[in-house]
């Protein structure tokens, strides 16, 4: 690595310390920071969670001027600004929420070089006026979020996204970088062709969320199964997605009557309501929200813990985004999916009016494929989007009751041979045909019955072949063109089975039997009770922060960050500094009180004789660094002797911890045990009574504990 990247590393590990509390980057984000830093074009798709904002809002920090970020709602820019501003980062955003005199301000505070990071929208960056004055800026770089909305073959295409091009034509030196969450390989490319990116780096992360359980279930008795759900879950924050506004409301009225809380949201409610809406559940007032597609793009919420489709959604890009915002802390999250023939009717109708029918019909039926499928639900979302999982991921309903498998590699090499020989250019049926040697006329006008492997297959019927080549399909052997007439293509995996012999398992579809997983109530064991009810007290210090700031509680410190406090105990700003995901900022604002509910938790279970591993010593460490007290009061406190005090301090102090040792040994007396210690050395061993007595009895045991761990700290930095 040269010098100047070597630098530019380091400089960038000290932001992300600094402003968002991590000490290393996750997988792919520092590549990206150092293609955009390079001020070079990149293409950037990354699951949602996985940090795609740190690779655009790291080089904001270095670089000199303003990084303008395109966002399409108005909420995901708050909670974006919000949260940047609590990690101690100047940003802003301009949108229609605001008025005159609160854009006056925000455009002033630009001008004086106040601003690191502006979102605005695409409609908001176009405007005339903003472009005369962006021309007066020193714009670092470009962010396009969503840039999923830019591609025809995007899910969720939206057509003032496509005059962003315009950008590189008025500022062609500076650096785009688009970002999204899922996008599959048409709609990649057609985001670089369609913002005219040049030579744009594409960086692909792993589109693998281990964390979220996936489940699908068919829609029958759906309000029971959603209850049960919900209650053995209690006080965790979900998602319920709905297919109309009405069920949406219908909903939330049953699950009132249910006694659980919740609120709807839908794009017929006027502004102020979904504003409230969103509101109540972003910051835990309400956990639970039923809502349409209309919500959640703009949702930054970490700790939503589970996602429920009440109703199919209409592609795989929907339903992976949807799922997604679930354990964005990646923290364990659960997702049921309901599906019914009644769903892809109700989509259907919509899409005869749409002029995309065609790619909306294609992608419907890939999702059904998906809730209907007998292979890995894992495998299968990431052969979607063009990555394949060699193994199943044990975190699916199929995985948990898995179906009786046979070894299918003939089969499919039939089938991958057959799309070979007639050069990828057929569909479904038409392969199928030629597999079982049909002699249509279309198949014997284009000589295809002259192919080698036309009729290999015939001893298999047309409905089990549809059913082996979606098996095929969902395992990410063969892939579907949709820019060819959803023309059937081998993919690299694919290859591997028809030339290197790759063993594939398939199933008999006649075999399968749907199987819902049999939840069993684990009881909890004692670390594990006592864990969920620390969980509980830092919550509710979240909650109580959060309200007083007027924030949602997750910008506060989110679930992994507690989750680690209760793994690891922090007690003072050294252990906070290393829990994930503290800024400077946060540990000044909030670490005090956090350490006191975790240091009253500690002398309330040692009070009452409860073990938990390394308490004792924390508890003194607390009640020394945090509460102020002596140690004759520490003594008084916790009913202790003064050598046992003194050997948790010491010992701490012996760790590195900031103690002022001045306060209970002088230099004169560190230097006669050091001393003392140099002529046992390294015949005796180094004990409290062996220096006591080398000391002639003129020293206290106490001091000689201090005495041995300033040695032993003295040592351990010299190594």
């Amino acid at each position: 690595m040269t010098q100047a990247l070597e630098t530019l590393k380091s400089n960038a590990l000290k932001m992300l310390k600094k402003y968002f509390g991590y000490d290393q980057f996750r997988p792919m984000q520092l590549e990206v920071i150092e293609q955009v830093m390079q001020k070079k074009d990149v293409v950037l798709i990354m699951p949602t969670g996985g940090g795609k904002s740190i690779c655009f809002q790291i080089p904001a920090l270095l670089f000199d001027g303003i990084a303008i970020v395109v966002s399409p709602l108005i909420a995901l820019m708050q909670d974006q600004v919000q949260g940047l501003r609590n990690n101690g980062v100047e940003a802003a955003f301009l949108n229609s929420s605001q008025n005159n005199s609160e854009e006056e301000q925000i455009l002033k505070s630009i001008l004086a070089g106040k601003i690191k990071l502006v979102y605005v929208s695409p409609e908001k960056l176009l405007t005339q006026n903003f472009y005369h004055f962006i021309k007066t800026l020193k714009i670092s770089l470009f962010a396009i979020d969503e840039a999923h909305c830019i591609s025809q073959w995007g899910h969720d295409f939206r057509p003032e996204y496509t005059k962003l091009k315009v950008l590189k034509e008025f500022f062609p030196e500076t650096p785009i970088i688009a970002l999204t969450a899922t996008a599959d390989k048409l709609t990649r490319d057609e985001i670089a062709e369609n913002l005219m990116l040049k030579t744009p780096e594409k960086f692909i992360a792993s589109f693998d969320r281990p964390n979220l359980s996936l489940e699908v279930r068919q829609g029958l008795d759906k309000y029971n199964q959603i209850v049960e759900f919900i209650e053995k879950r209690p006080g965790e924050s979900g998602i319920i997605y709905c297919l109309s506004r009405k069920s949406t409301e219908e909903l939330v009225a049953k699950l009132k009557k249910s006694g659980i809380k919740s609120v709807f949201y839908h794009a017929g409610m006027n502004s102020e309501e979904r504003k409230q809406a969103q509101n109540k559940f972003t910051t835990d007032k309400v956990k639970i929200i039923c809502a349409t597609i209309a919500f959640g793009m703009g949702i930054d919420k970490s700790n939503v813990r589970w996602v429920i489709h009440n109703n199919m959604p209409k592609n795989i890009e929907s339903f992976y985004q949807e799922i997604g915002r679930s354990g964005r802390d990646g923290v364990k999250a659960d997702t049921l999916l309901f599906y019914s023939i009644r769903d892809v009717m109700t989509y259907r109708k919509f899409f005869e009016i749409s002029p995309r029918k065609e790619i909306e019909e294609t992608k419907l039926q890939r999702m059904l494929e998906y809730a209907e499928g007998v292979t890995c639900r894992r495998r299968i979302l990431l052969a979607y989007f063009g990555e394949y999982l060699e193994n199943d991921c044990n975190n699916c309903d199929v995985c948990k009751n898995p179906p009786k498998n046979f070894d299918g590699t003939q089969i499919a090499q039939k089938a991958l041979s057959a799309m070979m020989r007639l050069q990828e250019k057929v569909g479904m049926n038409m392969l199928i045909n030629v597999l079982r040697g049909s002699a249509s006329r279309e198949i014997l006008e284009n000589n295809y019955h002259t192919i080698k492997t036309y009729g290999a297959g015939k001893d298999i019927s047309f409905q089990n072949w549809q059913q082996y080549i979606l098996q095929m399909l969902n395992q990410g052997l063969i892939e579907i063109a949709y820019n060819k007439a959803n023309t059937l293509q081998v993919t690299d995996f694919g290859k591997k089975v028809l030339y290197e012999k790759k063993q594939v398992k398939l199933v008999h579809f006649s075999e399968v039997e749907v199987q819902q997983e049999k939840v069993v109530q684990k009881k909890l064991s004692p670390k594990e009770e006592m864990n969920m009810e620390l969980f509980t007290l830092l919550t509710q210090k979240r909650m109580e922060l959060a309200e007083k700031e007027n924030i949602a509680p997750y910008l506060v410190f989110s679930d992994a960050s507690l989750n680690e406090m209760i793994e690891k105990l922090p007690i003072d700003s050294q252990d906070f500094k290393e829990i994930q995901g503290i800024s400077l900022e946060k540990l000044k604002k909030y670490g005090l009180d956090f350490s006191h509910v975790i240091g009253s938790f500690l002398e309330d279970k040692l009070s009452k004789k409860k073990n938990i591993v390394g308490a004792t010593y924390k508890l003194t460490l607390f009640l020394y660094r945090v509460k102020k007290l002596n140690i004759e009061q520490i003594m008084q406190r916790r009913k202790l002797g003064a050598l046992t005090i003194v050997g948790h301090l010491s010992d701490w102090y012996e760790k590195g911890k900031a103690i002022d040792i001045e306060n209970f040994i002088t230099t004169t007396e560190l230097e006669l045990i050091s001393n003392a210690i140099n002529e046992l050395l390294p015949d005796e061993e180094i004990s409290l009574k062996n220096l006591y007595l080398k000391l002639e009895e003129k020293v206290d045991f106490e001091k000689i504990k201090w005495g041995i761990a300033h040695y032993n700290r003295n040592k351990n930095a010299e190594n």
